[in-house]
């Protein structure tokens, strides 16, 4: 785990107490998110980690307010979250973003890269802006990701390939600059060494702009590298949370140790006084 973790010990930004979420109803309703406290805090990195259908997707959705909840209260800033209509909604957005696991399906494919930026710098105010300010803008949020607007510009997001689409995103964000990010497996359709610099990207940012990051994740080891917290959800609930040194090293909960067991250990396939 890298030693140049930030100490944590600002406010709290995102909280949730008693978060459900039932889809259905009578005998054929689903308890996806079964009760959940949680306190995300400002420039904190949380992981949420858990299986496929242990809720954490649905969880992100709660998160960005795309679907309702059905028990319990969401507070942003500390006070209870209003994003009734869609004003307030759009207003909310302003504070928390989202990058998700398909590049290619975050994407309006009519919109060219320009006008992807444009949107962005037109959300934070910067509407009126001269065009020469805003191309400027958009230069240094694509220099951020190792891009060139110059190459970019008047093409659309499908012209690029995954990681380049992910790298965008990223720009996005940093247009952006929201107080939350919500990155849900933003890594797992890239390629290994793709997948690292969006990762050091990422955590660039935060440093930068204090920016509280939340992976949602299967991946126990990558929430061990980069987090701050972690949380494990298992059947829609926390079974485990705290430090990532504290669930990691001394897990307490069946299904968090399973979750480390099943980490593939090198020295346990090969012996490496052979090669």
């Amino acid at each position: 785990m890298s030693e140049e973790k930030k100490s944590v010990q600002n406010s709290s930004c995102l909280s949730g107490s008693g978060v459900t979420k039932i889809f259905g109803m009578g005998k054929e309703k689903t308890v996806a998110v079964d009760h959940v406290d949680f306190q995300f805090r400002e420039g904190e990195i949380v992981s949420i980690v858990g299986e496929s259908g242990s809720g954490k997707t649905t969880l992100s959705k709660m998160l960005l307010g795309l679907i309702s909840v059905t028990e319990g209260e969401i507070c942003f800033q500390g006070k209870p979250r209003d994003i009734k209509g869609y004003r307030k909604k759009k207003e909310y957005w302003k504070g928390i973003q989202a990058i998700f696991q398909d590049p290619f399906s975050s994407f309006n494919v009519f919109y060219k890269i320009d006008q992807v930026l444009l949107d962005c710098i037109k959300m934070r105010g910067g509407a009126r802006l001269p065009y020469e300010k805003k191309v400027e803008m958009m230069t240094e949020a694509c220099r951020f990701v190792n891009l060139k607007f110059e190459e970019l510009t008047n093409k659309y997001p499908f012209e690029l390939s995954g990681g380049q689409m992910q790298r965008l995103m990223i720009a996005r964000i940093f247009l952006l600059k929201p107080a939350i990010l919500l990155a849900d497996e933003p890594t797992s359709m890239i390629d290994a060494c793709s997948r690292a610099t969006i990762l050091d990207m990422l955590l660039k940012l935060r440093d930068e702009t204090n920016m509280t990051i939340i992976f949602i994740t299967h991946d126990i080891g990558l929430a061990f590298y980069i987090s701050d917290s972690i949380y494990i959800m298992e059947h829609g609930k926390f079974v485990e949370s705290g430090t990532a040194e504290a669930v990691i090293l001394n897990p307490k909960a069946a299904y968090t140790k399973r979750l480390i067991n099943d980490v593939p250990k090198i020295h346990e396939e090969w012996d490496l006084s052979t090669v």
